[in-house]
C-alpha cells in the first residue's frame, strides 16, 4: 500500500512559476514544496494544543465525580440558573419600586 496519494490541483500561472523558481532555488520537488506549504497552513490554522498537567488532573477529577453520580443534568442546571435569574429579577424589581416611591 502506498504511503502517499496523488492529487491534482489548479494554480494560476504566476503561482506555478513561483513554485518552479522556489523548487529550482532550493533543489526540491514541487510536491515537497506543496507538502511543506500545506503543513505550515495546517499548523497555523489548526494548532494541536496539548492539555496541561493541571487540566488533565481536572478532567480526571471530573470523570471520577461523574462515575460517583456527582453531577447535574442540563435540565437541573438550567432550572438552577433560572431560579437565580428570577431571584435577581425580584431584587431589581424591589429597587425599582423603592425608586418610584421616593
Amino acid at each position: 500500500m502506498r504511503s502517499t496519494e496523488t492529487i491534482t490541483i489548479s494554480l494560476p500561472p504566476s503561482m506555478l512559476r513561483s513554485l518552479k523558481r522556489a523548487g529550482a532555488a532550493e533543489n526540491r520537488t514541487r510536491s515537497e514544496l506543496v507538502r511543506e506549504a500545506l503543513q505550515t497552513y495546517f499548523n497555523l490554522r489548526y494548532p494541536v494544543v496539548e492539555a496541561s498537567k493541571a487540566e488533565l488532573a481536572a478532567i480526571r477529577r471530573g470523570r471520577a465525580e461523574i462515575r460517583r453520580g456527582q453531577y447535574l443534568t442540563l435540565e437541573q442546571l438550567t432550572d438552577e440558573l433560572g431560579t437565580a435569574d428570577r431571584q435577581a429579577g425580584l431584587k431589581g424589581t424591589r429597587r425599582d419600586s423603592r425608586r418610584r416611591a421616593s
